[in-house]
């Protein structure tokens, strides 16, 4: 038996020494970064942007690759049940890791058991914005406009479950309205519509509607952050205007399956933290993928998953907003 348990011994001592030496030697070979997108999407042009960058500072080759459908769970999933070495990452969006699980009754992956965070990478708010020719000059304006007509002010958004759907249904709640919702097949419809007067409103991301902000086709009456957008200074937040508690926001981050050695979660972490410092990267995300850079620690993008999840299953229930 004394022999045995040296045996035993040696081999965990083997084992544990071999796994030191491939985190050490991290990356050995391409990684793969998995966006649960399609091609050309915010959560694509970050994961382009922030992967390029990374390679540089790990001295290795990081490959994206778009997984999209099932509103992003293929994609996730797929990394979920990938092999814990480092070599598949996940670059995800809030919707398929704090949305789906209250939106859906099944998802495929528990969101806080299945992936070891990274690093939050951008954070982007959205804002309430109105065709220029509404009469419609305010957000209370906008009330008295749905108390008087109950479900006869219609908003768009880039589907059931996006953000813009449950600022709009966040806002219903609050002041006690009937608001319908128009489910469009992304972002881009939506604003399409609203801008043509097809709709009253609309909650956009700030990155795309800014510019038809500034070019006076859309005015903007408040946004969900707790603080201001960037983009827009001048432009309050919903607290600011008397909605306690109001906060629609949505994240991009870097994540890997559970159980991937934590020398190497350090290893990606410093990366992303060393490629948002990057002037080129933060102007590029600032401008094309994201709002705000946020690259936290590891612990505070769990913190924000747990947050995030908890907040959107009790909107989500609230609203009783069910996937068909």
């Amino acid at each position: 038996m004394k022999g045995f348990a040296t045996l035993t011994l040696g081999l965990l001592s083997a084992v544990s020494a071999g796994a030191a030496h491939a985190a050490s030697d991290y990356p050995a070979q391409p990684i793969r970064m998995i966006v649960p997108y399609v091609a050309g999407g915010a959560a694509d042009i970050t994961a382009r942007v922030v992967a390029a960058n990374m390679a540089r500072t790990l001295k290795g080759t990081i490959v994206v690759e778009n997984k999209p459908g099932a509103n992003g769970m293929i994609g996730t999933d797929f990394v979920a049940k990938a092999a814990p070495d480092g070599y598949t990452l996940l670059l995800d969006a809030s919707g398929p890791l704090v949305v789906n699980p209250s939106l859906y009754k099944k998802t495929p992956y528990d969101p806080l058991k299945a992936f070891a965070p990274i690093s939050q990478i951008t954070s982007y708010q959205y804002a309430l914005v109105v065709p220029e020719q509404s009469p419609i000059r305010s957000v209370d304006d906008l009330i008295v406009a749905a108390r008087e007509k109950p479900g006869a002010i219609t908003y768009g958004s880039a589907g059931l479950g996006a953000g813009g759907h449950l600022a709009g249904d966040l806002l219903a709640i609050q002041t006690g309205t009937e608001l319908t919702h128009i489910p469009y097949k992304g972002n881009a419809q939506a604003l399409t519509d609203v801008l043509g007067g097809q709709l009253a409103f609309t909650f956009d991301t700030t990155v795309t509607a800014t510019p038809h902000i500034q070019s006076g086709r859309l005015r903007a009456y408040a946004v969900t952050g707790p603080r201001r957008a960037s983009s827009l200074p001048d432009i309050p937040t919903l607290q600011e205007l008397g909605y306690k508690d109001f906060v629609v926001t949505q994240f991009q981050g870097l994540l890997a399956p559970a159980g991937t050695d934590p020398v190497i979660i350090a290893k990606l972490h410093d990366a992303v933290v060393k490629s948002v410092q990057d002037p080129d990267v933060v102007r590029k995300l600032a401008t094309e993928g994201g709002n705000e850079i946020v690259a936290g620690t590891p612990e505070e993008f769990a913190r924000q998953l747990r947050d995030d999840l908890q907040r959107y299953r009790k909107l989500i229930t609230d609203a009783n907003i069910k996937a068909e």
